[in-house]
């Protein structure tokens, strides 16, 4: 009985070990979907490279000491005119 116990306990950490990876992972591609997208509007706005693009990116979030993410989010929400950016991971 108490064999059993320790299997059911070793899977139930699986488990809960497998839902927080599956968190973590929609979560980053979440935010490089945003940041992908942000990417893509700095470059049409300013006829630049991806790499050129990015790196705005990063010296904006540099420069206000903000993460990566909130400021692509920024990006997305201001020229799609809602606050609340979705990507195709939302549930």
């Amino acid at each position: 009985m108490a064999e059993a116990a320790g299997q059911a306990m070793a899977l139930a950490v699986r488990m809960a070990a497998k839902d927080e990876l599956t968190s973590d992972l929609r979560a980053a591609m979440e935010k490089r979907t945003v940041i992908d997208l942000a990417t893509g509007i700095i470059m049409g706005q300013n006829r630049c490279t991806q790499d050129e693009a990015f790196k705005i990116l990063m010296k904006v979030s540099s420069n206000r000491n903000v993460k990566l993410a909130a400021v692509a989010e920024e990006v997305v929400g201001r020229v799609s005119g809602s606050r609340d950016v979705q990507t195709h991971f939302d549930d």
